[in-house]
C-alpha cells in the first residue's frame, strides 16, 4: 500500500505541472529601500546607517530587514520561488550574500551579479537568479557619464545575457534612474540622459536581431507617460500593432487597467517600477513569451499600512524620517510571468 501511494503522488505532481504543454517561472524587481549593512564605508555615503547614527541602525533591524525582504520574495513565489530578481538600494554585496545566505532563501542556491556603483551614497543594483532556471552569458554594467555634470554620479545599468529554459536568450536590463530630488522638472534632464543611453544599448541589440527578447526593468523614478520613458526609451502603450523590434509598457497597461501602483506620493499611486518588454516577447507562438497581462504588483496587506495623512494604505516602510517604523520599503515589489511552450531541465 506504501509503495502504490508513492507512485500515485508522483504522477499527480506530473500531471499537475506538465500536462498543458506549458511551464512558467517570475522575473521579479523590487527596490527594498535602504539596505544597508551596520558597518562604515569610508568610501561611502553610509553615515545615516549606522549603530551611532540618527537610525540607530543596529545588528536587530538590519537582519529584521533581510527577513522581510526574504517573506516579500516568497510571496511573489509560492512554492516556486522566482528565477531571476532585480534589485536596487542595496549597499553592497555583503548584504545581498546576507539576504541569500543568512535568511530561508539558502536552500534555493540564488547565484548573484553585482558591481559596486559609482552613486554618491552608496547603493547599487544587483541580480539573482536560479541557476537551474537561467544560464548567464554576459553581464556588463553600462556607466552613466553625465556631459554637462561628469562629477554628478549615479548608479550603473546593470546587463545581463543568458539562455532561459535550454533555448531561448534573454537580454535583462535592472535600472535603477536618478530621483526626482529637487523636483521632478528639475531633475528630469539626468533621466533623459539615462533613458537615452538605454535605448541607445537596447538599438544595438535590435540591429544583431530584430527578434531578440528584452526584458527591462527597475526603478525609472518617473511613470510611464513622462518623457523619458514614452519618447526618448520609446516604450508602447498601445497593444493593437505589435511589432516585435519595438519596446511595449506592460506596467503602463497595468496602471491603466487596475489603477494601482508600486509607490504612493501626496495620496496618489503610480507606477515608478516597471516592466517593459520587446514585442517579440508578446508572441505567444513563441517558445518564450508573455502578455500584457502577466506583468503584477504585490500589494499583501503585510506591505501596507493606513495613510493618515491622506486617505486607504500606503506602503509599510522601515522607517518614517528618523523613526523606525519596522516595515519593508517606501515601494512594492512588482513581478513578470514568463511563459514557455516547451520546458527542458537544466
Amino acid at each position: 500500500m506504501k509503495f502504490t501511494f508513492i507512485l500515485f503522488f508522483v504522477t499527480f505532481i506530473n500531471i499537475n505541472c506538465y500536462s498543458q504543454n506549458e511551464y512558467s517561472y517570475k522575473v521579479m524587481f523590487y527596490n527594498v529601500e535602504n539596505l544597508f549593512d551596520t558597518f562604515d564605508d569610508s568610501l561611502k555615503n553610509d553615515e545615516d546607517f549606522l549603530p551611532e547614527s540618527n537610525h540607530f541602525w543596529n545588528n536587530h533591524k538590519y537582519y529584521t530587514k533581510l527577513n522581510h525582504i526574504y517573506k516579500v520574495i516568497t510571496a511573489v513565489g509560492g512554492w516556486n520561488p522566482p528565477a531571476i530578481i532585480g534589485l536596487c538600494e542595496i549597499e553592497n554585496r555583503k548584504v545581498i550574500d546576507d539576504l541569500i545566505n543568512n535568511t530561508p532563501l539558502v536552500k534555493h542556491e540564488y547565484q548573484v551579479i553585482h558591481k559596486e556603483s559609482p552613486d554618491r551614497r552608496g547603493i547599487d543594483v544587483g541580480f539573482l537568479y536560479r541557476q537551474d532556471l537561467f544560464k548567464p552569458i554576459s553581464n556588463s554594467f553600462i556607466p552613466i557619464n553625465f556631459p554637462n555634470n561628469p562629477e554628478n554620479k549615479t548608479r550603473d545599468i546593470l546587463y545581463v545575457k543568458g539562455i532561459t529554459n535550454k533555448l531561448d536568450t534573454l537580454h535583462i536590463f535592472i535600472n535603477h534612474w536618478p530621483s526626482r530630488w529637487g523636483g521632478q522638472l528639475e531633475s528630469e534632464d539626468r533621466r533623459l540622459f539615462v533613458a537615452s543611453v538605454l535605448r541607445s544599448k537596447v538599438d544595438s541589440i535590435f540591429n544583431q536581431n530584430t527578434n531578440s527578447n528584452i526584458i527591462i526593468t527597475g526603478d525609472f523614478n518617473d511613470y510611464p507617460n513622462n518623457k523619458s520613458i514614452i519618447k526618448v526609451l520609446s516604450a508602447n502603450q498601445n497593444f493593437d500593432v505589435i511589432k516585435p523590434n519595438s519596446l511595449y509598457n506592460l506596467s503602463a497597461y497595468l496602471y491603466k487597467t487596475k489603477n494601482i501602483g508600486t509607490h504612493k506620493y501626496q495620496g496618489e499611486w503610480d507606477v515608478l517600477d516597471q516592466f517593459i518588454v520587446s514585442g517579440n516577447l508578446l508572441n505567444s507562438e513563441n517558445n518564450m513569451y508573455t502578455s500584457k497581462t502577466d506583468v503584477h504588483i504585490l500589494n499583501k496587506d503585510f506591505l501596507l499600512e493606513p495613510d493618515d495623512s491622506y486617505y486607504g494604505f500606503k506602503p509599510n516602510r522601515t522607517y518614517i524620517g528618523y523613526k523606525y517604523n519596522g516595515g519593508f520599503s517606501d515601494h512594492l515589489p512588482t513581478y513578470l510571468i514568463l511563459n514557455f511552450n516547451k520546458y527542458i531541465n537544466f
